[in-house]
């Protein structure tokens, strides 16, 4: 198959690339730096020319609802309409699971972002994921109280990256069927765990505390909304094999 991916820089999207290559598929990678660019729409209809399908797993750094909502807006519209011009038939886009029931900060644009892929012409498939094994790397000394690093309270099912890029590829290379199965990880942990061990195994420094987020999105981080449902998929590998491996990998 020939296959587009947008976001393929990131830390979904470059397991999407390495599989559906592994698979024999020609991949193009929608990016800047191959004159590709999902704000602006410059170069997407070129890009798309030929193409199977397109897996979405684009992303913006921001906890701001507007931004995320305005690049998404954009960034979605953008990309359907090439697209429809190209007669792309599979649109394919990454979500998250709780993204319908606590549209905040981040979420907000992922919502937006549902809710354009749905009504477009192009069809397609959406599948959400909970937070992946690298949140609690990426939450790792983003707020900070002097030396002591604060962590969200907040219950996760951490996925492993490599296995939603899979399930994704896998769903480009069928028929588009619209929402499908939630994707989790196999554990419920709590957030502040999660980064502890991440720091245990990067020599990190500082004490970790637990802090209650106000607001909507904070209680949708510790009631559980963030949860995949009973109706998902789950994946294999625990947050714990992806710590050792993150040992491994420092090791070498």
């Amino acid at each position: 198959m020939r296959l587009a991916v947008a976001g393929g820089t990131g830390t979904v999207g470059r397991h999407v690339v390495d599989v559906a290559r592994e698979r024999g598929h020609d991949v193009v990678v929608l990016s800047r730096s191959a004159g590709v660019d999902l704000i602006t729409g410059a170069g997407i209809a070129q890009a798309l020319d030929g193409r199977d399908a397109v897996i979405d797993v684009s992303s913006v750094l921001t906890q701001s609802a507007k931004e995320s909502s305005e690049f998404y807006q954009r960034a979605t519209t953008n990309l359907l309409a090439a697209e429809d011009t190209a007669n792309v038939p599979h649109h394919v886009a990454l979500s998250i699971v709780g993204s319908d029931k606590a549209p905040f900060g981040y979420y907000a644009g992922k919502k937006v972002q549902e809710q354009l892929v749905i009504a477009g012409r192009v069809p397609w498939t959406i599948i959400r994921a909970t937070q992946f094994h690298e949140f609690a790397q990426q939450l790792y000394g983003q707020i900070k109280l002097g030396p002591i690093n604060l962590v969200p309270k907040m219950i996760s099912q951490p996925i492993a990256a490599r296995e939603v890029g899979q399930r994704l590829v896998n769903l480009a290379e069928g028929e588009p069927v619209g929402r499908t199965a939630d994707i989790a990880g196999p554990e419920v942990l709590r957030m502040v765990n999660m980064v502890r061990a991440y720091a245990e195994a990067t020599d990190g420094r500082g004490p970790i505390l637990e802090v209650t987020l106000p607001g909507g999105f904070g209680k949708a981080m510790r009631n559980g909304t963030l949860l995949a449902g009973p109706a998902a998929d789950h994946g294999t590998q625990t947050y714990a094999e992806w710590i050792a491996d993150v040992r491994m990998n420092r090791s070498h």
